[in-house]
């Protein structure tokens, strides 16, 4: 697990998870309103680093903030925030997990440490390090999703590009 510092004293934490089983009974869960502690929950196979996510989290409180979720909670609009699209149940669908999803990543603003805890007690999977995301990111795909072409991955990270995106999604 580790935290990061969003904006104003907010914090998120993330915890990366492989060989997940049971993503179908979190999915029910989250669409039930029931999922406890609340969390966002990424296809991780679709972050090449924390930093794209960092920019969505800002733009998910800056939302709470204003009272304009476009979504449910504070959480579904980090994984809304984290994708290209202004299709809120199609961003949810693609960035978020599906019922065969086995690479995680959670993350959950303001956790404490018993919190973090039942996620991971929630989450029927290996918990593995943060470093290893852009190993196993999947580039074809996020490149697909991004409309990222090659030519500007030549002068830019792919994190960079869908830092970018995100942040300017509501401007375009």
């Amino acid at each position: 697990m580790k935290v990061f510092e969003v904006s104003n004293g907010n914090a998120l934490s993330f915890a990366l998870f492989t060989d997940v089983t049971n993503s179908k009974e979190l999915l029910d869960s989250m669409r039930a309103g029931t999922l406890e502690p609340e969390a966002a929950f990424l296809n991780a196979s679709l972050v090449p680093d924390v930093f794209p996510v960092l920019v969505a989290a800002h733009k998910a409180l800056l939302s709470n903030s204003r009272d304009s979720l476009s979504s449910r909670t504070v959480h579904s609009e980090l994984v809304y925030c984290y994708s290209g699209s202004k299709h809120i149940s199609e961003s949810l669908k693609r960035f978020g997990i599906s019922e065969s999803s086995n690479y995680v990543l959670a993350a959950r603003f303001n956790a404490s440490p018993e919190e973090m805890e039942a996620i991971r007690k929630l989450v029927k999977g290996t918990e593995v390090e943060l470093e290893g995301l852009e190993a196993k990111a999947d580039k074809a795909q996020i490149q697909k999703h991004y409309k990222i072409p090659g030519s500007e991955l030549g002068i830019s990270s792919l994190s960079d590009a869908i830092s970018c995106r995100v942040a300017a999604r509501d401007a375009l």
